[in-house]
This record gives C-alpha cells, sequence and structure tokens, in this order.
C-alpha cells in the first residue's frame, strides 16, 4: 500500500468535532465528533432520518454547519467553499453527464486542473481497468445500467484526486443480485488509497463489511463507534443491539440480546420463554419465523437449512445458548 495520499500529498485525515446542523430550523445533528484516519473507511450506520447525508453535505461543503468544525489534516474546511475543499462525493443516484461517454465523465477532474492528455488518458484508462468499465469507456454514460453508472461515478471521483472520499448509500438503487459484487469492487478500488473514505449506510450487512471503524449514528448523535467486529459483538444498549439485528428478550436479571439464528424451538413447556408462532416463511437460507412472546412482543427465530418448522398458531417454546448482556440503561434505573 502506497503511504502517500492524493497528488502526492502525505496521508491526512478526516476530523468532525462538534458537528451540529439544522435543516429546516429543525436540529439534525447534534455534537457529532469522530476521526476517519487516511488509508481506511469508516461507516457511519443509522436508520433513515437520522442525519447521515446532512454530515456528508456538511463535509463537502453544501451545508453550513450550525457549531463545530471539519479538519482536513491540519486544514480547517468548515469555511472553505466546496470546489476548494478537494473531497470527492459519490451519491445514491450517479451525477454523471449523461450525454458525456464514460472516458469524457472520468477525464472531467483532471481535465479541470490542465493535466497533460497522455497523463488524463492513462489515468481514465487505468481506472476504467481497476473498476471493470474499461470495455465501456466510448459508451454514452445514458447507456450504462445502474451498477456500471456506480463504476463510472466513482472512477470519475477518483480521478479528480479528492484528499477524501464520502459515500452516501451508493449502493441502495443497485439489484440485489449485482450488490455484492459492486461492495467487493469499491473495497478493492480504495484499499490502496491513502486517503479517509466516509460512508453512509441504513444497510446493517453492506456496513460491516465495509468499516474498519463503525460509527452507528441514531437522532443525529453518535451513539457509539469502534471496531465494527467490537461493536456487533458487544452491542452498548438495547437500542444498538436491535439495530444490529438482535432480538431483545426479558430474562430474570434484565435484558439479553440474542441473534435470530441462535435460537431454537423446543416445546412450550422446556424452553426459557413460551409463545405462539404467528408467521413462518423461507428466505433462502432457511425458514425464518415470527414468534409473539406472551408479553405481547414478536421476536424473529432462523432455522438452520432443513431444520423443519411448525404450523402457525403452534404454541412454542424458545430456548439459546448464546446470548449477549444489555448494559443497563443509567436513565432507566430506579433510584436507591
Amino acid at each position: 500500500m502506497s503511504s502517500w495520499g492524493a497528488a502526492g500529498l502525505p496521508p491526512e485525515s478526516l476530523r468532525l468535532e462538534g458537528i451540529s446542523a439544522d435543516l429546516d430550523r429543525r436540529p439534525v445533528l447534534e455534537q457529532v465528533s469522530f476521526e476517519v484516519p487516511a488509508g481506511s473507511t469508516t461507516v457511519v450506520l443509522g436508520p433513515n432520518g437520522s442525519g447521515k447525508t446532512t454530515l456528508l453535505r456538511c463535509i463537502a461543503g453544501f451545508e453550513r454547519p450550525r457549531a463545530g468544525h471539519v479538519f482536513l489534516g491540519t486544514q480547517e474546511l468548515t469555511m472553505l467553499p466546496t470546489h476548494r475543499r478537494r473531497v470527492g462525493l459519490v451519491a445514491q443516484e450517479p451525477s454523471l453527464f449523461l450525454h458525456r461517454t464514460v472516458a469524457e465523465n472520468i477525464a472531467y477532474g483532471p481535465e479541470l486542473r490542465h493535466r497533460p492528455r497522455a497523463e488524463v488518458d492513462e489515468q481514465v484508462r487505468s481506472l476504467g481497468r481497476q473498476l471493470g468499465i474499461e470495455g465501456l469507456l466510448g459508451r454514452p454514460a445514458s447507456r450504462l445500467s445502474g451498477g456500471e453508472q456506480q463504476r463510472a461515478a466513482l472512477a470519475r471521483a477518483l480521478a479528480a484526486e479528492p484528499r477524501a472520499l464520502l459515500l452516501d448509500e451508493p449502493f441502495a438503487s443497485i439489484d440485489a443480485p449485482f450488490r455484492a459484487g459492486l461492495r467487493a469492487e469499491f473495497r478493492s478500488a480504495l484499499r490502496d488509497r491513502e486517503i479517509p473514505v466516509l460512508h453512509v449506510t441504513h444497510d446493517r450487512e453492506e456496513g460491516l463489511f465495509l468499516a474498519d471503524q463503525l460509527v452507528l449514528l441514531f437522532d443525529g448523535r453518535v451513539h457509539a463507534r469502534g471496531d465494527p467486529r467490537r461493536l456487533f459483538g458487544h452491542p452498548p444498549s438495547a437500542r444498538a443491539a436491535a439495530f444490529l439485528g438482535y432480538n431483545l428478550l426479558p430474562v430474570d436479571r434484565g435484558i439479553v440480546a440474542v441473534l435470530p439464528r441462535a435460537l431454537r424451538l423446543v416445546g412450550p413447556s422446556e424452553g426459557r420463554l413460551a409463545g405462539e408462532l404467528i408467521a413462518s416463511g423461507w428466505v433462502g437460507e432457511g425458514e425464518e419465523l415470527q414468534v409473539r412472546l406472551t408479553d405481547r412482543s414478536v421476536v424473529t427465530v432462523r432455522l438452520a437449512p432443513g431444520e423443519r418448522t411448525l404450523p402457525v398458531r403452534s404454541s412454542v417454546g424458545l430456548d439459546w445458548q448464546e446470548e449477549v448482556s444489555i448494559p443497563e440503561d443509567p436513565a432507566r434505573r430506579l433510584p436507591g
């Protein structure tokens, strides 16, 4: 891996300090702070409406934060106009020049910087090879599929030699069969570039796959951040556990988090919890069941391939071997 970043500059980290922002006079972000190290991908994972896109717009310069600072290396970007930040952005809907060819789209940034023609052509060919669109360079962007357009959009962003790259749910509109391959290609293309990459998504699987560092953003605030394996293996709260795909189950000592695949069906008087099977469906890797517990909450059970289910409305018990203890919420702790 190269030890240099964009345009031969030393690698720089992207740092956010206390970013707060409003949208239509409504608070959207409050005191968001974290660092994106050079040469790594930080994924901001959160539900729709949590402020993810607004955060990227503040970094890129399309929105001005109410408070806080954006730094790239030692340079503060907060008050700089967008065109002077050299921060690339790949959005959910690629904003290509549809009347131009793929090659002309990729060459746009280097040409603005008056790079020699031979250098621009070589950069276009290199990025085309790297992102699997070399055979499409002469095709108008309007004739590309969704996945091909996103590859071209990433190539165009990288050709401009950004000091940092922002990805705003770039796979959300891609058909499911092609999404995994496109994620892998993006990850491969970014691996050798010593720039900070900030990717926002609401897709749990996508976020865990791409992240070197994971940031959970809830209601415009950083709820938790750290290594994705650590955060997934030890969710810091009930809300984080539920968002990461765990069931929250009541036990004598409080609440535990259990993954759907860790639950198994037993007789209604044999399990640690009892309920009624209210829905069942095949999801390609086995059956997925919905069980309503006696407290009226609903949990998800994922059966292993070949494991038999039961008729809907059957009384069932639930048991499990693997669980994660959930830290007590101080706000709900009773005095004394």
